[in-house]
């Protein structure tokens, strides 16, 4: 099994490891785990090989030796397999966080127990900040494609789709997500989980 070393040799590309990599909500975690699996298994063959996690770190502007990775990730394998499946990259996605994240959890409150509720709102206004790259507290249709183009979806390539999926969750019709319409949105997505 590769070591704790090589683990973090893999991701020496960041520069710092942010805390809202896990996010303490287990439903929206998982949620955005799925999305990132999807994404990553560009041949929609339930399988995320070394070429497509390779590949996708690339996008993502992370540098990652080929052979560091595929040591890293062969372990997960289940034999027989081509690949990582859901279980396999869930799997190496907690021996990550709990390789890089075993002081974090708690630390933003000293007795080490947060209110779920602040916990969960904490959450959303991470994941908000990621789409909401000017930082006006609003998602327009352009962040959005941004986001989109960067994570693979065929949706950016179209401001359409892009502008219809802003309409969807926008109640006040001013053509931005803010927070408040973000949350409502992320919360239905969770409860059809």
């Amino acid at each position: 099994m590769e070591s704790n070393a090589d683990k973090k040799s893999l991701l020496k590309s960041s520069s710092s490891v942010s805390k809202s990599f896990r996010l303490r909500s287990p439903s929206l975690n998982t949620l955005r785990l799925r999305r990132i699996f999807d994404l990553f298994d560009t041949d929609h063959d339930s399988f995320i090989t070394v070429d497509e996690l390779s590949r996708a770190l690339v996008l993502l502007g992370l540098e990652t030796n080929v052979s560091e990775l595929d040591s890293v990730i062969k372990s997960y394998i289940q034999p027989g397999n081509t690949g990582l499946t859901f279980d396999d990259f869930h799997a190496l996605h907690k021996s990550l966080g709990e390789l890089f994240f075993e002081d974090a959890v708690g630390e933003e409150d000293e007795s080490g127990n947060m209110d779920s509720s602040k916990q969960e709102e904490s959450d959303l206004t991470e994941a908000f900040k990621v789409f909401d790259e000017d930082g006006d507290g609003y998602i327009s249709a352009q962040e959005l494609q941004v986001v989109l183009k960067k994570l693979g979806f065929a949706e950016a390539s179209e401001m359409g789709r892009v502008e219809m999926m802003i309409s969807s969750v926008d109640r006040n019709s001013d053509g931005l997500v803010d927070f408040s319409e973000f949350k409502d949105m992320m919360k239905s997505v969770i409860a059809l989980k």
